[in-house]
């Protein structure tokens, strides 16, 4: 019997892929009703969970919230939440439909509501392109363009911590360690490269799969690998 594969152990509730969450600072997101309040940054925090810092902001009713820090942002900055187009200043959140075309944002909801799901990594931003009746059209750090409801919020400015790409890790533990911080695997080695008991892909005598990499979605865990409930392959 060969081991288990590692998106089997993946799957276990304790193991060695499991992040624990005592690592994660808390769940960033936008706090329902925020529009038309006012903060300071009470401080700026790092979080192992993530590749932004995070900035504890101090409401006027005294409760805290935690936010993705924007660039440029330090203690003792004013934080708005509010529709007035007055405030586009990096920091602020306001509904994307409020904010000018050309402007960088980040944290951005899909739908009114959501709490942000796009553009949340260190040094991103988004652009607003265009406003369209009840819609707003925003580029991706992708280059893709997506259009959203204008009622979705959105932070101005483009995620602090950009530029940790420009450090090289230079050796392997670096990167091991970054990897295991939030439960990723590496190194990634090819199932190809392996022995036939430890993955499908595994053993011939040269690399090759040996049958078809695509697998249907009701796969058991220890044959999941390669392409799952691929549509379509190749090269269009």
């Amino acid at each position: 019997m060969g081991k288990k594969l590692i998106q089997q152990r993946r799957g276990r509730v304790k193991g060695r892929y499991n992040v624990p969450s005592h690592r994660f600072k808390g769940d960033i997101r936008y706090e329902y009703n925020i529009l038309g309040k006012k903060g300071v940054v009470e401080d700026i925090i790092h979080d192992p969970g993530r590749t932004a810092p995070l900035a504890v902001i101090k409401l006027e009713d005294k409760t805290k919230t935690l936010m993705i820090a924007a660039e440029g942002t330090k203690v003792g900055d004013e934080i708005w939440f509010t529709e007035d187009i007055e405030a586009m200043k990096p920091g602020n959140v306001l509904p994307v439909g409020k904010i000018s075309e050309g402007y960088p944002i980040y944290n951005i909801e899909l739908r009114p509501g959501d709490g942000g799901k796009l553009v949340r990594a260190g040094g991103s931003s988004a652009t607003v392109v265009s406003h369209s009746g009840n819609t707003t059209t925003i580029r991706l750090p992708s280059g893709r363009f997506k259009t959203i409801s204008s009622n979705c919020l959105a932070t101005i400015g483009a995620v602090a911590g950009g530029g940790r790409k420009d450090k090289p890790f230079m050796k392997a533990g670096k990167k091991f360690h970054a990897a295991r911080a939030r439960g990723r695997v590496y190194p990634v080695v090819r199932g190809v490269a392996m022995n036939p008991v430890t993955h499908p892909h595994g053993g011939g005598a040269h690399q090759h799969v040996g049958k078809p990499y695509t697998v249907k979605r009701g796969a058991p865990p220890g044959r999941k690998v390669g392409s799952i409930a691929a549509r379509r392959t190749g090269r269009k």
